[in-house]
Parts: C-alpha cells; structure tokens; sequence
C-alpha cells in the first residue's frame, strides 16, 4: 500500500471526531471534539486516588500537576488525611526510614536509610545511606509524624550563649526557621498533642520543666516540675521517647539491681505519671540496663534474663503494668555479644525484628526459627569518614525511626524554608 505524503502543521487541523496530538516527542492534550463533553472526575474521587499514593511519590508530583491538584497535595487537610490512612488503614503508603548523626564528631551531616530495605534486601545487596547536609551541627531531639526535631547551639568565645530547635521533614524537604529557646537544655523530647492538634518540645532550662508549643506564637511555658532522680538511680536515656496513639514521652528509670518505672509525660495535660516494669523471677539479681522501644505501635522493654537471654516484652494497654505481654524471647549468640546492656528494639516486620544488639552491631533476629543476620548497611557515602562502617558497629551515632508523611512546619503557621537541610546528591 502506498502512503500519501506526511502534511504540514498547517494542514493538521482538529477534525470532528479524531485525537489530535502535538508534533513533539510527548503528546501534549488528547482532546474529543464530539458533541458529548468529556467526562469530568469528581473532587472526592480524585482526592480519594490521590490518598492511596505513597507520599515518597507524591512530593515530586507537586510540581507536574494541575494548580487545584497542587493546592489539595499541599493541604494541611490533606497531609493528616494521608498520614491517617497511612498509618491507620495502608501501613505500605508510608516508609519506615531511620535517621541518624555523628554523636562523637560533628558533622553537619544526617544520614538516612531505609529500614524496609534493611529487612527485605538479601544479604548480598546493600542498603544506601542517603546523606543530607545542613548549614550546622545538629542533634535529633525526636520524631513525630515525619517530623524531625533538630536542636543546635549557638556559641560565641567557646561558649554556648543560645539554643535553637527546627522542624525537618526530610521527605518533603521543608524546615521551619530555626527558633530560639534559650537556658541550658538538658532532659527533653519532642512529640504531638493529639487532643489540641499541636506539636510540642519538652526541654528542662535552667532546671525548670518547660513546654514549648509550635505555632504561629509559639512560646514557653513553665509546667510541673519533672520527677527528680535520687543518687540511687538515674534516666537511662536524656530523650524521651514518643508514643503515638497516646500522647506521651516515656523515660526508663533506671536504679541500681532492679528497675522501677516508666516515667510518662502526657502531652495534653503536660503532667506525669509513671507505672512499673514487667516483673522479673524472685531469683534473677542479675544488674542490667533495659531498654524502652516501640514495636507494633506499642511501648516496647527488653533487658538480659539470667545471664543467658533477652525478654522482649509490649505493653499491649498504655500505662496498665498487667498488660504487659511477652513477645519473644532471644538466647544468647556470638554475633549478639554480651554485655550488661540489652538489645535496643527497632522495628519489627512481620516475625523478624530488627535491633541494635550490645555488641554495636545492627542485627535481625527470626522469631520464627531464631535464626540472626547482620544486614548489610552501606555508609560509604554518609559524609563522616572518621566513624567506622556501620555493617561493623553503630558506636558514635545516635539513631531515630520516622516514618515519611507529607505534615510540614508551614501546615501549622511556621515560617518555612527548603535551604536549611539539603540532600546531597552521590556522585555519579
């Protein structure tokens, strides 16, 4: 068959009934010019598609969309509806990553990776730290919601005159201007009043227990005194950790031969409280240093039992001490080590928990067959030569588990600002 000539632009003009597409490489509109108008998707369905993309997908369709698609991505509305339905009903839409700084150098440097990766790569595959460098040092305070709390201090002479705290959320790339806070912080924790649908950062300055809430007039406030420790017994970490769903910061008081409590900080009355430990056997005497976690969105405790394994246990009702319930119990291995300290709960993914055991070494423990593995984590590129490789040890660096969302310091009245963190591209 014999083919006519190709037109001209000028002779491809729209016909009743046929698709007419641009002379780029990329068709442009497809647009129908028959009488029957086309079909128009309604906003509570488009809304509804969009919900079920994962947010890591959403972020860099901001800026190839349509202005109304745009404008509900970037909705404080919709970023809590995503995070609901991520959190509550497709756990898959979000991304459990971990966040980590140089505790022993500093390093303007954040290194992130994937934990989901950590779990499902096989042994042979690495997975990538993702660097991002900020314009200071900064410490991680805590997570919410994907927010990161970062702190850093502002020194003159060798001498710390202020202390500020910003908001990151590494996944949409926004900060919010960092804000000073001033005093000597020592004991603090980041967290969300679910109540008052606020975000909020407990800090003792000057040795007074302070409440600071994020907002357009954001400022602190003096509230209860925090539970003093006695020379008998001590906080076993300075950051209290988050448990959403609750509200609360949680500490573990530690004292010497046995451990008492949990000490609580509910963010929506901004008052304590504190509840026991499991009970150990009348004849284990044996001096360790538990560790507080979260697994299954559940306040997590794991210590040594008898010299000869760790007892992972969750707290199936918050702040009820009868609910705790064992969920596993880990023999002792030569890739464990052992020392006074336990393992440290990540994350768990289906029967496989991942931990940092007492020997400094990322670990996944079986459930099923009891079965431990040492993921393959590559920090090559992390930006911080001085720190040994963390397929070797994870000693001089502080971690933090997030989950990426779309929340951003300007949904709640902060002035934000993309130039603060940066991610640093690996070279090709």
């Amino acid at each position: 068959m014999r083919r006519g000539p190709i037109p001209d632009d000028d002779d491809a003009v729209p016909k009743k009934g046929k698709v007419v597409t641009t002379t780029g490489g990329w068709p442009e509109l497809l647009r129908c010019t028959t009488t029957k108008p086309p079909p128009i998707l309604l906003d509570e369905l488009i809304a509804e598609i969009l919900l079920r993309i994962p947010a890591r997908s959403l972020v860099p369709l901001r800026n190839s969309v349509c202005r109304s698609w745009r404008t509900l991505i970037s909705s404080s509305q919709f970023a809590k509806d995503h995070l609901r339905r991520s959190m509550a009903v497709d756990p898959g839409l979000t991304h459990p990553l971990m966040a980590y700084y140089s505790q022993t150098y500093s390093y303007p440097i954040i290194g992130v990776f994937s934990v989901r990766s950590v779990m499902e790569n096989p042994p042979h595959e690495p997975t990538k730290v993702v660097p991002y460098e900020g314009r200071r040092f900064r410490l991680i305070i805590g997570s919410c919601n994907g927010l990161l709390c970062l702190h850093d201090e502002e020194r003159q002479d060798g001498f710390i005159i202020s202390h500020r705290a910003m908001l990151w959320n590494p996944c949409t790339g926004f900060t919010s201007q960092p804000l000073e806070i001033g005093g000597l912080l020592s004991t603090c924790g980041f967290g969300y009043d679910h109540v008052n649908d606020k975000y909020k950062l407990f800090a003792i300055l000057d040795k007074k227990s302070r409440m600071f809430t994020f907002g357009p007039k954001s400022t602190w406030r003096t509230i209860q005194d925090f539970p003093r420790c006695n020379y008998r017994g001590y906080l076993v970490d300075r950051v209290g950790l988050f448990v959403s769903g609750t509200g609360t910061l949680n500490w573990l008081f530690h004292r010497y031969l046995s451990f008492v409590w949990v000490l609580s900080l509910d963010l929506v009355k901004e008052t304590f409280n504190q509840f026991s430990l499991p009970n150990r056997d009348s004849d284990d005497d044996h001096r360790v240093t538990p560790q507080l976690g979260i697994l299954r969105d559940c306040l997590a405790v794991c210590y040594e039992t008898k010299k000869t394994h760790w007892t992972v246990w969750l707290m199936k009702e918050y702040g009820v001490p009868q609910s705790w319930t064992k969920l596993a119990i880990i023999p002792h291995h030569p890739l464990l080590g052992r020392r006074p300290l336990s393992l440290q709960p990540i994350y768990m993914l289906k029967d496989v928990l991942l931990a940092i055991a007492p020997s400094g070494k990322f670990v996944l423990c079986n459930l099923n067959d009891g079965s431990i593995d040492i993921p393959n984590i590559d920090s090559s590129s992390d930006g911080m030569p001085k720190l040994c490789p963390l397929t070797q040890h994870s000693s001089g660096r502080i971690f933090e588990l997030y989950h990426e969302s779309l929340v951003s310091p300007f949904h709640f009245g902060l002035p934000s600002c993309s130039s603060e963190m940066r991610l640093i591209k690996p070279s090709l």
